[in-house]
Formats: C-alpha cells, sequence, structure tokens
C-alpha cells in the first residue's frame, strides 16, 4: 500500500532525528561551492534550520526530503507522462551499464555532495572519482535522437513534472512545520554545543599562540 506523503515526510524527519546525535563537525577543508539543493532551501526553512547551522546538518534533512519528493514525481510520471517516462527508463537502463557507479547508494548526508575535494592550487590530482565516472559514461552509446514533435512534447511532460513538484513541495513544507520544535530541540542539543566547544578551542589557541604552558 502507498504510504501518504505526510507519512513519507514524518519518516525522514524521524530518520534524521535518529542520525543528528551521531553528527561531528569535518575536519577536512571545507567547499567553497554552496549546494544548490540547501542554499535558501524553503523546505529547510519550514522545519526551523537556519542558514548558520552546518551543511551537513542541513544536508542529512534535505537529501531525506527530496528523496519523498523524487518518489512522488517519479509515482506522478509513470502514470501520466509517458514520453518522460521512457526518457528516465532508457537513462536508468545507462547507468546500469556502467562499470564505475560511486554516487549510488550513498547514505542521505552524502547523497550530491561532491565526490571529490577542492584541489590544491599547484599540486593536482593523479585522477579523481568524478573523472572515473566520467569514463564510464563515456563508454556507453549515446541515447537515439528525437524528432523536433518528440522533443516539444517531452518539454512540455517536464514542464508538468516541474509543476507537481512544485505543488508536492510547498505540501511538504506544511507538513514539516509541524517538526521544527522537534527538529530545533535537536540541533540545540547536538550540534550547537559542538560548535560553541570549537568556538572555545579556537578562541583559545588565537589568545595564547606561543603560550609555552598552553597543552
Amino acid at each position: 500500500m502507498e504510504r501518504s506523503i505526510e507519512t513519507q515526510v514524518d519518516q525522514a524527519v524521524e530518520a534524521w532525528l535518529r542520525w543528528v546525535p551521531r553528527w561531528e563537525p569535518p575536519t577536512h577543508r571545507g567547499r567553497a561551492a554552496p549546494c544548490r539543493l540547501c542554499l535558501g532551501s524553503p523546505i529547510l526553512s519550514a522545519a526551523g534550520i537556519g542558514s548558520n547551522v552546518p551543511h551537513g546538518v542541513q544536508h542529512g534533512l534535505s537529501t531525506r526530503i527530496k528523496r519523498v519528493v523524487d518518489h512522488s514525481v517519479a509515482g506522478y510520471t509513470a502514470r501520466n507522462l509517458p514520453m518522460l517516462q521512457m526518457e528516465l527508463d532508457q537513462q536508468a537502463e545507462r547507468n546500469r551499464a556502467r562499470s564505475y557507479r560511486p554516487s549510488e547508494d550513498l547514505a542521505p548526508e552524502f547523497e550530491g555532495m561532491p565526490l571529490d575535494p577542492d584541489p590544491t592550487p599547484g599540486a593536482p590530482f593523479l585522477f579523481t572519482i568524478a573523472g572515473l565516472a566520467d569514463d564510464a559514461s563515456v563508454e556507453l552509446p549515446p541515447l537515439p535522437p528525437l524528432s523536433d514533435e518528440a522533443k516539444a512534447a517531452l518539454r512540455q511532460e517536464v514542464g508538468l513534472a516541474d509543476e507537481y513538484a512544485n505543488m508536492v513541495g510547498r505540501e511538504i513544507c506544511g507538513i514539516l512545520l509541524r517538526h521544527r520544535l522537534n527538529v530545533q530541540a535537536a540541533i540545540s542539543q547536538h550540534v550547537e554545543p559542538q560548535i560553541e566547544a570549537l568556538l572555545a578551542e579556537l578562541t583559545e589557541s588565537l589568545d595564547s599562540p606561543f603560550d609555552p604552558e598552553a597543552p
């Protein structure tokens, strides 16, 4: 039996709440490029997650909610948009044929994140994960060309899918309003103390960088 969107959102938030206590501040160098999924997200705003919350915490929820939207749109597409569904099926078949698929089956908090760190100037990588994945894609034959009529029909169906996704997103934002207190309580309990500890450690090191008695 198909779960309602409300049930899926509730389960996604519950899964995120179970994960948040395991979150730790990253120790590696951050990336300059913003995350297109999280930056200015109305989903995160509805859930009560502000822009000052670490990105990893934001991403863990936004990707879980994105799965709910994607699942709903996939069902709508299968029922109502045959041209788009055919294109998606062909692309899925191509993806399954690739010999290397590093971005698949990732945990939600890593889904959609860059496969490689930012390069260090003057120290190029010998190879990158993204480059290996691109090489595997090049080996596949191209998709069959579409007629002008088929392209127009496909664009129309893509527009309908986008409209449906926006409608589902608005519905989800309304559902997330009921979870704001629990989400914010989890951030206050598990995230903010770690950030405060990092800031205190940084302040101490800046106050006495050359103190011989400092630990």
